[in-house]
């Protein structure tokens, strides 16, 4: 999973990727301190794992990961290339998912780009360039399918759509605002339109405002999130910095000191999840117990093609076993002595936190 951190310059965009990923990015206080695209790799905390490799005594942990990309900061006017906005609108084209961190926080010491804190203008600003990028891009390729439409019916429906899309962008609209039928959706895929990309809103907050219910700045990009469907959360990019330098242990006591009960990083990892449809299954075993991503709704054969694509091919049967009834058992043994593990075929739905031993043969 990809996700591309984004926001107006100096809004503490940088600070939160390298507090996220410990990558070192260069965070300043000037506009455009970051140019290329920095890339994190995170692992998603997962307690599951530590206890499953306890329980079959496992050399090795693997978790599953996430990619985190630091875009620079976008300005207005970004779609037409202002501040080398080109360069970094295609650099969000390559990401499942945006990160657009939003400054909810007032410092005399640290600049705005607009000169005051509104964080719904900053956000509708850079939705504003998505669109705009978005809407050349459909503009370009309506016009050519217009004219082979006239020739080629079986673009009909793509002519259709792009005009919807059209619509829709010219009125402001981001394209996942747009109703689209699951024939549209895979159409619109071939895009890569920005502002059809899933969006995590991350209120970036002072210490002192993290635990207050009243923040005006974070109530108001609540409600806006809210009328587009999107996800909120709400970080310090100041203490996930504290938090990045402490070892686990200390990090526990740490955030019980300051009342949280997860870290910046773990809420933004289940918003994304959840944004993205997306569960976990494991596998465990001496050599190694290991966490494994899919869409919610994946069957058995897809989510062993993630192991191997000759799992898939050669599908026989998933044994299956929930977490839970695996660790209230003790042991694999136990639990198939109490008739917990399931031989499920291919048409078996994957759940999140199944525990499972794919059978197979090519």
């Amino acid at each position: 999973m990809k996700l591309g951190i984004v926001g107006l310059p100096n809004v503490g965009k940088s600070t939160l990727f390298n507090a996220l990923t410990s990558a070192g990015a260069e965070a300043a206080n000037y506009p455009f301190a970051t140019i290329e695209p920095n890339i994190g790799v995170v692992n998603v905390p997962d307690e599951r794992l530590d206890v499953l490799a306890k329980l079959s005594k496992s050399q090795k942990i693997v978790h599953t990961n996430i990619e985190f990309y630091d875009i620079a900061g976008l300005v207005k006017g970004a779609s037409k290339g202002e501040g080398l906005g080109n360069q970094f609108l295609s650099n969000i084209r390559e990401v499942d998912a945006i990160v657009h961190v939003v400054r909810c926080f007032d410092d005399e010491n640290i600049i705005h780009v607009d000169g005051s804190i509104d964080p719904i203008r900053d956000i509708e600003n850079i939705n504003l360039e998505l669109i705009f990028s978005d809407l050349e891009q459909v503009e370009n390729r309506y016009s050519k399918v217009v004219k082979k439409a006239r020739a080629e019916k079986s673009l009909a429906k793509e002519r259709d759509l792009l005009e919807k899309i059209k619509n829709a962008l010219e009125k402001g609209k981001a394209a996942r605002e747009v109703e689209l039928d699951e024939e549209e959706e895979k159409i619109i895929k071939n895009y890569s339109l920005l502002s059809a990309k899933p969006v995590i809103y991350v209120c970036n907050v002072s210490e002192e405002e993290l635990n207050k219910e009243d923040n005006e700045y974070v109530k108001k990009v609540k409600e806006y999130a809210e009328k587009t469907g999107d996800e909120v959360v709400v970080i310090s990019a100041e203490i996930e910095a504290e938090i990045a330098t402490l070892e686990d242990d200390e990090k526990k006591l740490f955030l019980e000191e300051l009342g949280l009960d997860s870290s910046g990083l773990d809420k933004l990892i289940k918003s994304s999840y959840k944004l993205l449809g997306l569960i976990s299954f494991l596998t465990t075993g001496e050599m190694e117990t290991r966490a494994w991503t899919v869409k919610k709704g994946s069957k058995a054969p897809t989510a062993a093609g993630k192991i191997h694509s000759d799992m898939e091919r050669g599908f026989i049967k998933a044994d299956t076993v929930s977490y839970k009834d695996l660790v209230e058992s003790g042991s694999v043994a136990s639990a198939r002595e109490k008739g917990l593990i399931r031989s499920e075929g291919k048409d078996y739905v994957v759940e999140d936190g199944d525990v499972i031993v794919f059978k197979f043969n090519v």
